[in-house]
């Protein structure tokens, strides 16, 4: 670390600009991939990570969120039966080709025999019947879905079914389906354990927890995976080691079996490969800046809030930092002016900004001090 901090001293202090980007050391062969340390919310590894694309049923994990809040508020109890609609048993159940939880048509289901429906056996029924009794009906929900999305800051969101079934205007970041585990580890511990659940029966049918990383990767204890022909087969994943807890999310795989070696590839590089830098802290210093008809020549910049970002190990040599600021600075300065940023640049392509203050106020000089300023910059043809 120290090493590091004084590479980019070195950079920010003779303010060299940023080169072009190196290429990062770690890749995957995933077409949209996300590490984030989940203590700090930190993302430690991105490929097309805010783009949004198809998450298939790892969508689920919205809708599986909409009950949680339905139980927390009292609008429905683990005890409370919901109506199996035709539609729900139609559109998710065997008939349809899809995964499903084998509700039978005009029965009724427990609200915690559907959450495990949708949680280990990725029930299209199950989701489709708690979509229409919580929205009345599944595009109503889908609605209710984005609009809840966008709450919790998750911008790239947009649901159209509470499935993941395949729909262009169907779309998530990889990104912001991180975000979106790491609220449902966080806030709701009480259901989170029904994501390590390796079975589930339903009507005498035994259906496992697809999720590969599960008895396979020690720690591993959600979340959810997701497949279609147009997303291929993709992951949300969540793993505790020692205290510290990573959540990888990927998609684009082509089969079942790449999904699982990439899954854990990955899972096991979020923790042995990437670590959490802390590059600067709020009011570090980064040097001085030329002061114009100041009483001070030069005032002294400093970082108005920290910066930290993760990254991979073999990475770091390839950061590049620029100090950015229109100088000379015109006085009066008041302390805590917004005078210029510091722009970093990592190899994965990540482009992070914090902004550069004045540490110190600089008084305007009087009016002879400001003449003999100007005939001095005349003289020098300034």
């Amino acid at each position: 670390m120290r090493r590091l901090l004084c590479l980019f001293a070195l950079i920010i202090l003779s303010l060299t600009p940023a080169t072009a980007l190196a290429q990062s050391a770690f890749d995957t062969r995933a077409s949209h991939a996300v590490i984030l340390n989940h203590e700090t919310g930190d993302m430690l590894f991105s490929k097309n990570g805010d783009t949004p694309m198809p998450p298939a049923s790892m969508s689920k994990l919205m809708t599986a969120l909409m009950v949680f809040e339905a139980l927390e508020d009292g609008r429905l109890t683990l005890e409370t039966t919901l109506p199996v609609s035709e539609n729900a048993w139609r559109r998710g159940g065997a008939a349809s080709g899809s995964s499903t939880m084998f509700l039978e048509v005009n029965s009724r289901a427990a609200v915690g025999d559907l959450i495990r429906g949708i949680i280990v056996q990725s029930g299209n029924d199950a989701c489709i019947v708690v979509a229409e009794a919580l929205g009345g009906t599944e595009e109503n929900f889908a609605q209710m879905m984005t609009e809840r999305a966008h709450e919790l800051g998750l911008d790239s969101a947009n649901f159209a079914n509470s499935t993941g079934w395949p729909d262009p205007e169907h779309r998530i970041s990889a990104l912001d389906l991180a975000r979106l585990a790491r609220h449902i580890v966080t806030d709701y511990p009480q259901y989170y354990d029904i994501y390590a659940e390796s079975e589930f029966t339903y009507n005498g049918i035994r259906q496992f927890n697809r999720n590969p990383l599960l008895g396979v990767f020690e720690g591993a204890d959600g979340l959810k995976t997701g497949h279609t022909e147009e997303s291929g087969y993709g992951l949300v994943a969540s793993a505790e080691r020692d205290g510290e807890r990573r959540i990888v999310v990927f998609n684009g795989m082509e089969s079942n079996r790449d999904r699982a070696d990439e899954a854990e590839r990955l899972m096991r590089a979020a923790f042995s490969e990437f670590s959490t830098v802390d590059l600067v802290a709020a009011g570090d210093g980064l040097g001085r800046a030329e002061v114009y008809l100041g009483l001070e020549p030069s005032v002294e910049l400093r970082t108005s809030e920290a910066l930290s970002f993760g990254l991979h190990r073999r990475d770091r040599d390839g950061v590049t930092a620029e100090l950015v600021y229109e100088g000379p600075l015109h006085a009066p300065v008041q302390e805590g002016d917004i005078v210029g940023r510091l722009d970093v640049t990592l190899p994965d392509g990540r482009e992070l900004s914090v902004p550069v203050e004045a540490a110190q106020s600089v008084a305007r000089k009087g009016a002879l001090g400001r003449a003999g300023a100007a005939f001095a910059r005349l003289i020098r043809g300034g």
